[in-house]
């Protein structure tokens, strides 16, 4: 009984960890494909903003001609109706690699 119950119960864990990774949408159209992880982010000194109503956007690493480029951060004025910034990042998909820009929400 102990057997049937261990394997009804990594059945149903495959299942689940199955459905959980159909739910990774594919990369969309015209996104940059990549076979290989990005490196870890970078570790950036973040000085005081310019003025009032400046946000920290953080660097990231771009895709550039066959390789990983670091991209800095920098201070961008808050755009007028929104009120945070939802950064950019990697997304794994089966064996690629694709970046979701950062946008205003």
């Amino acid at each position: 009984m102990r057997k049937l119950m261990q394997s009804c119960s990594l059945a149903v864990a495959a299942v689940l960890l199955a459905g959980a990774l159909a739910c990774v949408p594919p990369p969309p159209p015209g996104a940059v494909i990549v076979e290989r992880r990005p490196p870890p982010e970078r570790i950036e000194v973040i000085g005081v903003a310019p003025a009032p109503g400046y946000i920290w956007i953080a660097g990231h690493w771009q895709w550039s001609g066959g390789d990983f480029m670091w991209v800095g951060g920098r201070w961008a004025p808050i755009e007028r109706g929104y009120r945070t910034w939802e950064p950019g990042h990697w997304r794994h998909h089966g064996h690629e690699w694709y970046w979701v820009e950062g946008h205003w929400r």
